[in-house]
């Protein structure tokens, strides 16, 4: 990967981390503002309570039963699972709802404990009504929950206000203003603001202790808060998943980009090598050409060295040897200028089966002098290809064969549809077959297994396959020989 495509990545992926992690900072944040108002929400609902109870007393008290029904209507309302009243101890004195468990470490250290579905606060909301008045303080009155009466107890009975009590006898003397009466009660001391008429003072501080209000236990639901963070997560996870997504698109495209230039570059130089090779080939097969006429001069001389009659024999034999090295080199500059002959391909519709029968009929001295027996499937159809260099083909696979075979050996060819529109063609035969490791090898140039082979002839033939869009492998067949397969020829009605 080229340098300034990782440095765009390297860019891209820094991004999406800074993206990621401030969605994770802004779902954190929200998250804390939805806990933060939940736990104020709490407060409100304890101090609109509060504001209640401080107007449903009376002399200081209020009654469990009428406390416990606005509690209830509260639970039943739907907002609160749970709520109670707190004496200064922490022990509950009126609840409603389902029951709550106070023995916590939360909520002795911070006042809030959070559950997996449910959010508990304790609050110690001053109403003026919920602490004993400090010293001092005469204008602050505690709020005493009285407890449910008992309906069998008779009730307590409160004298009215500013009755008499009677006075026990005392060995104080009698008033002299009113001899033979009892004398008047002394004056009562003041009651303590706050402490109910029918209570003493022992009385109020037990039920103050006991019974007195100190704060409140609210649970609330953390299901609507779990909602709205979850959907705030989903949210931001899109985001974050789109910002993924577009950061590798651009990557990609940043790729595809510097893989486009790169490309193009390459091909640039192989263009213009290409015209290079061609502009050499060309050179080399007018070379190859022009060497052709003074190896036809070579040639005759040699053959008029050797028909002399007075020359001796030992210089007519190296005459005739002259002659077979001049011929050998002509067919190889001949192959050589017919594989650096550009392959222009003019398809015209071919009756398969008589390109086959011309190409035979022209091989036929090599079989014949060879013993072979060529078997062709009847009625092959008819293709699409150019008619010269079909015939090219089949000529050039055809005496591979024949060259590879032994006297009295057979070659077949076979036709086979594989689709609707396609043809494979096969030439095989029963020869020494070639090795698994030749069977690529065999269509590069000058490769051969032959001594008197060129090495040109299977060139040749993929040339001529690749410009029609054919292919061509080499397989074995069974049970010995090779077998060449044309494939993807194109078959017409």
């Amino acid at each position: 990967m080229p340098r300034n495509t990782r440095l765009a990545f390297v860019a891209l992926a820094v991004i999406w981390t800074v993206i990621a992690a401030w969605q994770i900072a802004e779902h954190s944040h929200v998250e804390k503002a939805g806990r933060d108002t939940l736990i104020n929400r709490t407060r409100d609902i304890t101090g609109t309570l509060g504001t209640f109870i401080s107007s449903q007393r009376r002399f200081g008290v209020v009654s469990q039963d009428r406390m416990e029904t606005a509690l209830q209507a509260l639970v039943t309302s739907g907002e609160l699972q749970s709520i109670a009243l707190l004496n200064a101890a922490g022990e509950i004195v009126a609840s409603a709802g389902a029951p709550i468990d106070l023995d916590t470490k939360a909520l002795r250290q911070s006042g809030v404990r959070w559950d997996e579905k449910t959010l508990t606060v304790v609050n110690l909301v001053d109403l003026g009504t919920n602490v004993v008045a400090e010293a001092g303080d005469t204008n602050r009155s505690p709020t005493i929950v009285l407890p449910r009466r008992d309906t069998n107890a008779p009730p307590p009975v409160r004298p009215p206000p500013g009755e008499l009590r009677p006075v026990e006898a005392t060995n104080r003397p009698a008033n002299p203003t009113s001899p033979g009466t009892n004398a008047l009660p002394a004056p009562r001391a003041p009651r303590p603001l706050g402490r109910p008429f029918w209570m003493n003072e022992a009385e109020y501080k037990a039920m103050l202790e006991k019974r007195g209000l100190h704060g409140f236990v609210v649970a609330l639901s953390t299901e609507p808060l779990q909602l709205a963070t979850d959907r705030d997560f989903r949210t931001r996870a899109m985001i974050v998943g789109f910002a993924a997504v577009a950061g590798l698109g651009i990557g990609l495209a940043l790729r595809n980009v510097s893989k486009s230039a790169d490309l193009q570059l390459r091909l640039m130089r192989a263009s213009e090598l290409n015209t290079h090779l061609r502009e050499m080939n060309l050179a080399a097969a007018g070379l190859a050409h022009e060497t052709k006429n003074p190896l036809n001069i070579i040639r005759g001389l040699a053959q008029m060295i050797s028909k002399q009659e007075d020359a001796p024999p030992t210089l007519r034999e190296k005459s005739r040897g002259i002659v077979d090295e001049v011929d050998r080199v002509t067919a190889q500059l001949n192959e050589f200028i017919n594989y650096s002959r550009p392959r222009e391909v003019r398809r015209t519709p071919i009756p398969l089966g008589t390109a086959v029968a011309e190409v035979v009929h022209a091989l036929g001295y090599d079989l014949e002098e060879k013993g072979i027996q060529l078997t062709v499937q009847p009625e092959l159809p008819r293709i699409e290809a150019d008619e010269q260099l079909l015939r090219q083909a089949l000529f050039n696979l055809l005496i591979n064969a024949t060259q590879a075979l032994d006297h009295g050996g057979a070659i077949s060819v076979s036709a086979f549809r594989t689709g609707q529109n396609s043809l494979t063609l096969e030439i095989s035969d029963n020869g020494p077959g070639v090795a698994p490791e030749h069977r690529k090898e065999v269509f590069k140039p000058y490769f051969t297994t032959h001594q008197k082979g060129t090495g040109l002839g299977l060139a040749v033939v993929q040339q001529i396959v690749l410009a029609h869009g054919w292919e061509i492998e080499c397989l074995p067949n069974e049970p010995r020989g090779a077998r060449f397969r044309l494939s993807h020829l194109k078959v017409l009605a």
